[in-house]
């Protein structure tokens, strides 16, 4: 099986397996009991936090520790709202191909009476300073930009719109889940006020994540019941999952440049390949990408019936269609970049590891585009293309 999804979750690294077992037999005392088991705990989640913050050049005191990206964005937004909502501040600006856990939360600060924002998204994936200097009014009380997309991988100028908000005095949160630990990055150096992140998204637990929001920033409550994360975040903290995932950002750390060298070149290859069947199209950027991202779209054909040949085939991969969810509406990702729906539907994401062999990827290359020739073969849709009964989009 050659595993290609690590867009939607990783493996688990052995380390981060190792740590999480032997505090949950060891050490599984609550960090907030007085005793020893109970401080012993306590000093593995401060140092799991000191070891985070560290990682993205941010203090201790400014990481908290979620449940998720999705609950650290909702965090992160409703806070910046409430925030605005108190100084008669009730403007924020974000993207239209945001992640729906910020997309969602935006929702609903509409509902209350918020003006959202959407900035359009240029065909290349990304979002420019300009835009984001433009739309900021008066009455802006968020920018909210995502630090690289889930679905086409493309890494936005994050460095400059947070000066562009700083500048501004306008607060700056960008949902990073899918960028620590793959990319560097630096909170002070790249103006960033909050920052979302997920362990299970760089070889760490499911169910474990972090927010940074930088100093003077009052956080709102998601959750109530207890004084843990300094009043900001109620209940018994995981300490085998926080300190997992420190274990696993360390190591992502640590093997970045490496990694990133061999996913980028494994990437271009693919990308170089996949280029050549015909009425293709690469979905985002090529350079300003995630290493190991790679996002298609094939005219003619639907994303779930190539995700299905390419299992039987031994490739777990995914779709920017959101069909594969029981919806019948394509990638809201791709309709922001202007692919129109029929193409929309037809794409392919592949998000590789850090295992990933030369000969893996050859048997990828292979089964792509044997796969999309026997799916064009039983195609009414290409079929009718290709007897000139249709116009060709790609």
């Amino acid at each position: 099986m050659i595993y290609a999804d690590n867009a939607a979750t990783t493996r688990m690294s052995d380390a981060a397996i190792h740590k999480m077992l032997s505090l949950m037999k060891d050490n599984y005392g609550n960090p907030s009991s007085l005793y020893g088991l109970g401080q012993e705990a306590k000093e593995i989640l401060e140092k799991a936090r000191e070891d985070v913050a560290g990682i993205i050049g941010a203090r201790p005191r400014e990481i908290l520790f979620t449940s998720g990206g999705s609950e650290a964005d909702n965090q992160a937004i409703l806070s910046a709202a409430d925030l605005g909502r108190k100084k008669g501040k009730m403007h924020i600006i974000s993207s239209a191909f945001e992640h729906h856990a910020v997309l969602h939360t935006l929702e609903r600060l509409k509902s209350e009476g918020f003006e959202i924002t959407l900035l359009d998204v240029h065909e290349n994936g990304i979002i420019l300073p300009e835009q984001v200097e433009d739309a900021i009014r008066d009455d802006t009380c968020l920018v909210t930009i995502m630090f690289a997309n889930n679905e086409i991988g493309t890494i936005q100028p994050i460095r400059k719109i947070g000066a562009v908000c700083r500048q501004k005095g306008v607060i700056f949160h960008t949902d990073a889940v899918q960028a620590v630990g793959h990319v560097p990055i630096n909170v002070e150096d790249d103006n960033i006020d909050m920052l979302s992140a997920s362990a299970h998204k760089f070889h760490g637990p499911k169910g474990v994540g972090f927010l940074y929001a930088r100093k003077g920033i009052r956080l709102k409550n998601l959750i109530e019941g207890g004084a843990q994360e300094r009043g900001k975040r109620a209940g018994t903290e995981n300490v085998p999952g926080i300190a997992a995932m420190a274990v696993a950002l360390k190591e992502a750390n640590a093997g970045m440049e490496e990694y990133t060298s061999h996913l980028t070149a494994m990437r271009d290859k693919i990308i170089a390949e996949l280029k050549e069947i015909p009425h293709s199209a690469l979905n985002g950027d090529e350079v300003c990408r995630l290493p190991g991202n790679v996002n298609f779209c094939f005219e003619g054909i639907e994303g779930e019936s190539l995700l299905l040949l390419l299992d039987d085939k031994g490739i777990q991969a995914s779709s920017g269609s959101a069909c594969t969810s029981g919806s019948l509406d394509p990638s809201h990702v791709l309709l922001a970049i202007g692919r129109v729906h029929d193409v929309a539907h037809g794409s392919l994401r592949l998000s590789l590891g850090e295992d990933i062999t030369e000969d893996d990827v050859d048997y990828i290359i292979r089964s792509v585009k044997d796969v999309v020739e026997y799916l064009r073969n039983f195609s009414p849709v290409w079929r009718d293309l290709m007897q000139g009964k249709g116009k060709f989009i790609l």
